[in-house]
């Protein structure tokens, strides 16, 4: 099979490897799927360059952990019936060697989520990771009906999945942008009021909007950068869900504020999801994308043998939403 692989960490453009690979065969309780489309996200290029201290799980790593395609294998004690199905990916590359940067991955059957009819196989590559960090972010405290959210990064690929999840669930939603030309569309995907933290006065609107009583669900991709902003926006007994922190690792917390409104902040690692919580949502996922009601916002894409390419994109930011491999041309 064709793939992408990196046998040490670096840049993507000194340790991406496009070339052949032996074609994987599933275990017993795996399916394989020939792939379609592979989802790019920023776990992917910081695995790929050692961020942080980051090592490599196995001496060769063919990347990333979302993506969709179609099952044309099945190992034992999977039904075959299985073969021939359409699904979406998640953790395809967890524990194992070969992500989904390639045309075939072997997966646990559960790790291969039905795909629905009217959802293609581009945007199907989206769903994994925006899609879950944003609603375990959202629904781990409970229902959302009448609530208040704040969801920093608003257009982002996190950030736009929560906005249109919070929005379904029946709440009203304040949104964060950072560029201008991002307000139109943390408005389209459903926000009330969008604000742009790098002008405008971030918690006097807020609780303007809120008659004072502030957001009770904030969703966030920078804690360093925000937490003084989320402390004074969060309502008495609300929550923080934290996603990111990429502006510092060692934020200063205002633990009077936070401990007088009996905040509760929490931190938010996909990989460590429970399965109730992954089940939960890939339900609602699955039901909100068959209504229609929520749609995975489609950045770059890029052809099979360009992953250093669409990698390099999602750090610089250019993606201008999810950003797409391409294994099969569409």
């Amino acid at each position: 099979m064709r793939a992408t692989w990196y046998d040490h960490t670096g840049p993507a453009a000194e340790v991406l490897t496009y070339g052949e690979l032996p074609d994987p065969e599933p275990g017993p309780g795996e399916v394989r799927v020939r792939i379609h489309t592979s989802g790019v996200n920023p776990a992917d290029t910081k695995r790929r360059r050692g961020w942080a201290g980051l090592r490599m799980d196995f001496p060769r790593q063919v990347p990333h952990d979302d993506g969709a395609g179609v099952i044309d294998a099945v190992g034992p004690e999977v039904d075959p019936a299985r073969i021939g199905t359409r699904v979406w990916l998640y953790d395809a590359r967890v524990g194992r060697p070969i992500g989904t940067a390639a045309e075939y991955v072997c997966v646990p059957d559960r790790n291969a989520e039905p795909l629905p009819d009217r959802i293609g196989f581009v945007e199907g590559a989206c769903i994994s990771v925006p899609g879950r960090t944003a609603h375990r972010c959202l629904f781990r405290d409970g229902p959302l009906k009448g609530a208040t959210v704040l969801v920093a990064g608003a257009a982002g690929a996190v950030g736009n999945a929560a906005v249109q999840q919070a929005v379904a669930a029946g709440a009203t939603v304040i949104g964060t942008v950072g560029r201008e030309e991002n307000r139109e569309i943390a408005r389209a995907s459903g926000c009330s009021l969008v604000l742009d933290y790098r002008h405008d006065d971030v918690v006097a609107a807020v609780l303007d909007a809120t008659d004072g009583r502030g957001a009770d669900r904030i969703v966030e991709v920078d804690l360093a950068a925000n937490m003084e902003i989320d402390a004074r926006c969060v309502a008495m007994n609300g929550t923080i869900a934290v996603y990111g922190t990429d502006s510092g690792h060692k934020p200063v917390v205002p633990v009077w504020r936070l401990m007088n409104a009996s905040v509760t902040v929490h931190f938010e690692l996909l990989y460590n999801l429970p399965y109730a919580a992954h089940r939960q949502a890939a339900d609602d996922l699955n039901r909100w994308l068959t209504d229609g009601v929520v749609s995975m916002r489609v950045g770059r894409r890029f052809p099979a043998g360009e992953v250093a390419a669409a990698h390099e994109t999602v750090e610089t930011g250019q993606g201008g939403g999810n950003v797409v491999v391409e294994i099969v041309p569409t």
